[in-house]
């Protein structure tokens, strides 16, 4: 396998490439440089993010060899020792990096064992299916023996855990079950969606998107007469052509209002009894706390709407439009990332079910329906990965509670029904991901980072990661190795070409991994004999043989290949830029609808064989903060708290403009930022209020930290409530002070580092309280990405 940049007499080229956000073509510039992107062609909306990739392709924070933070170089690894993020770096060669690595592994594991050894790696580094940093990391540790894990995801944490207690299955169940967006065309009447259906989650898919069809399949629902209710703070949740019903609620409310819609359907006799009575188990326990016949509150109208800031009448119109239409009840992820967020998920399960549809062709219940791709596919044939191995090690965390881990070594806690302890974790090895981004409570994770021995780190750039790292080797990007994507619930196969060699002495994770292992005498087990180029034939192979199985004929892989290289072949097959189209699997009633036919002949994974609308298994954790069956949980931090210090709920958002903090240096992301700073969208009466202009650099700030950003001023968010969209790279004005303030808009240094209950451990970045004000201070300019010292 070869890939070249350009020809030999220099001309330009195009070769096909994918992302997470889409597929592209690559214009090299001739001389062995990146000149753009440009989206396939066949693409109907192709994300606009592509525009920044070249941009920070020859940004001048390019990590170009490896480095080694000063202080760990002079002094060795230090438990609790301080200094990263604020010290400057010493280059140093591959050939001493790899000793120091390999040395500092086998030290850990001979006085501490592998458990001290944690492998976080966390987010979307590539689409690939060989160059997946997670993959390489894991294989690489577990060869030496394992590493310390972690289970669960930033975006779905609360419903991974409590969803399969609820109608059974593994973790990602409830979305796999989601009517598809052609079925609601058909067949449904009204989605009501709990957090929206904003179009920007759809841009990005884990794998890849061959062609962006969401947006249209939601068009022509409507233009089928489906209605759509968007219940968000926020109006633009919904896509303007949706003309979807706004219904604005106060953020970590929308339980009372799911309580208060299942009271309307219960008294007015308008729930569908008969599926409650063969399909579900435990009603009568839900019926008696939604009536208050226990605590004597009833969860009718009039009290949800003192909590939602919803009015009674409202709620009631809302429930008889669900009663009397073939709805879908869709909750987004952005609705359990906040206190007790198992809550939202289990209540509108609940509510889907009471209203009829459950069961029925277009309707019932979805999860995260619109984010990414759900709903276009229900899933696709199965494509080979990197093989990880066995991680001897058992010891593991809830992916959210990185800090504790890192803070309280030996410390009891509970997961899912598990009593565990935090490991004492001495090194930590990160490739492929950005816990400055992802990560709560900002200030108190850099607390925690100081406490490992060695924290080592593969980047392409001087990202938040790297700057507070020990030891971090320079990695090649997306463009400058080869490989194939195949997008989750996409049914594209898409070539990767080397567009561009990796610039000084950037390596790939592979090589990399494969040196250190050959320093530490696992190369073989490592590599296998096999080169990356020889890794992504061979996965694909499998995956050819894999699929021929099913009646699925996928051309060899010299020719998928050469067929991208080749337009004139691509044409051919039908395709501009060489990607390969496998069918779709056949279709097939969801686990709800045959539950509904035969729920006997057809049962649930789940200990009653039914929807557990009361748990006996949850409720027998004894979890205050989770109890057997869906309730109203005051959050720790809200509105409703007369005691409250800061006035604003704040939302954080995913961005328009990039994947998570992925290409923030990029010109795309840069152009939507405000004065440099991350955009802010606040109510205009609340701007009004407190003397804030459109454009304004703003001050958002709470008791754990503070951060500038650029005011926009908006009437379609709902009054008492921010909008800061995640993915500012963390830029703190004093690295060498506690709490300094951010000088780029990261909501992370805002939000809160506790789990949503015992039961998940989830993130709570959704239940957060701020104030704002307008900055008149010294115009701080804006560093992330200028290159450390």
């Amino acid at each position: 396998m070869t890939s070249t940049s350009h020809t030999d007499d220099g001309a330009p080229r195009r070769l096909p490439t994918a992302t997470h956000w889409g597929n592209y073509e690559v214009v090299t510039d001739g001389d062995g440089g990146i000149d753009k992107l440009e989206p396939a062609p066949d693409d109907p909306h192709p994300s606009p993010i592509g525009r920044g990739v070249a941009d920070a392709h020859r940004a001048r924070n390019r990590i170009l060899q490896p480095m080694v933070r000063r202080g760990w170089l002079e002094h060795g690894p230090r438990y609790d020792g301080g200094g990263r993020g604020a010290e400057p770096f010493v280059p140093v060669s591959w050939d001493e990096a790899g000793s120091l690595i390999a040395a500092e592994l086998d030290r850990v594991r001979e006085t501490y064992g592998n458990e001290a050894i944690y492998g976080g790696s966390y987010g979307w580094g590539s689409a690939g299916r060989f160059h997946h940093a997670q993959s390489q990391v894991h294989r690489f540790l577990n060869v030496l023996g394992g590493y310390t894990s972690s289970v669960g995801s930033y975006s779905a944490a609360a419903m991974e855990a409590v969803m399969p207690h609820v109608i059974g299955g593994g973790p990602w169940n409830a979305v796999a079950q989601n009517p598809l967006w052609r079925e609601i065309a058909d067949h449904g009447e009204l989605v009501v969606s709990f957090g929206g259906l904003a179009a920007k989650n759809a841009q990005a898919n884990s794998g890849g998107v061959g062609r962006h069809q969401s947006v249209d399949r939601q068009r022509q629902c409507r233009d089928n007469g489906v209605a759509f209710v968007n219940v968000s703070p926020w109006r633009s949740d919904a896509h303007e052509a949706l003309d979807a019903d706004w219904v604005p609620l106060r953020p970590n409310t929308d339980v009372p209002l799911m309580l208060a819609l299942a009271h309307v359907l219960i008294t007015e006799g308008l729930h569908d009894a008969d599926f409650m009575a063969r399909c579900c188990t435990g009603f009568e326990v839900f019926e008696r706390y939604v009536l208050g016949r226990g605590d004597g509150v009833a969860k009718d109208p009039a009290w949800a709407a003192a909590l939602t800031g919803v009015d009674p009448a409202t709620i009631v119109g809302l429930a008889r439009r669900i009663a009397r239409h073939r709805t879908v009840i869709n909750v987004s992820f952005s609705v359990q990332r906040q206190d007790h967020g198992e809550q939202p998920y289990w209540a509108a399960t609940v509510l889907a079910a009471l209203s009829g549809s459950m069961g029925r062709p277009g309707g019932g219940f979805a999860a995260a329906l619109g984010v990414s791709q759900t709903g276009v596919e229900r899933e696709r044939h199965a494509v080979a990965s990197l093989p990880q191995g066995h991680n001897a090690v058992e010891t593991f965390i809830p992916v959210a509670r990185l800090a504790d881990m890192l803070l309280h070594p030996g410390e009891p806690f509970d997961y899912d029904g598990r009593r565990l302890r935090y490991p004492d974790v001495r090194l930590v090895y990160w490739a492929g991901g950005n816990p400055f981004h992802h990560h709560q409570d900002l200030n108190r994770l850099v607390r925690a980072w100081q406490r490992p021995e060695t924290v080592i780190c593969h980047e392409p750039w001087w990202n938040p990661l790297a700057r507070h790292c020990d030891i971090v080797l320079p990695a090649a990007t997306m463009l400058e190795r080869n490989d194939f994507a195949a997008g989750k619930t996409d049914l594209t196969l898409a070539p990767m070409y080397r567009a561009a060699e990796p610039p000084g002495q950037s390596r790939t994770d592979y090589d990399a991994f494969s040196e250190i292992a050959r320093k530490l005498g696992v190369e073989k087990e490592f590599t296998e004999g096999r080169t990356a180029d020889e890794w992504v034939e061979e996965l694909y192979e499998r995956t050819r043989v894999r699929l021929a199985g099913t009646g699925v004929d996928l051309p060899p892989f010299a020719d998928f290949w050469a067929a991208g290289r080749d337009p004139e072949r691509s044409r051919s097959r039908g395709r501009e830029d060489g990607h390969v189209l496998t069918p779709p699997l056949p279709d097939r009633p969801n686990r709800f609808q045959l539950l509904r036919e035969d729920p006997h002949a057809h049962p649930l994974a789940t200990p009653s064989g039914r929807i557990e609308v009361f748990s006996r298994t949850v409720a027998g954790f004894g979890y205050a903060d989770c109890p057997g069956h869906p309730v109203w949980l005051e959050p720790r931090e809200w509105r409703g708290d007369a005691r409250r210090r800061h006035p604003f709920d704040l939302i954080s958002p995913q961005p328009a403009n990039r994947l998570h903090s992925q290409y923030d240096h990029g010109a795309h992301s840069r152009s939507g930022k405000i004065h440099e700073r991350e955009p802010v969208t606040i109510n205009r009466q609340d701007a009004a209020a407190r003397g804030i202009s459109d454009g304004d650099v703003v001050r958002v700030f709470n008791d754990r930290g503070a951060c500038l950003a650029g005011a926009v001023l908006s009437d379609d968010i709902h009054r008492g409530v921010l909008a800061l969209p995640t993915g500012a790279w963390y830029d703190p004005a004093d690295t060498r002070a506690a709490g300094s303030l951010d000088k780029h808009g990261n909501p992370n240094v805002l939000t809160r580092d506790l789990g949503t209950s015992r039961l998940a451990q989830g993130p709570t970045s959704g239940t957060t309280l701020v104030d704002i004000e307008r900055y008149d201070g010294d115009p701080l300019p804006v560093t992330a990405f200028d290159p450390p010292a």
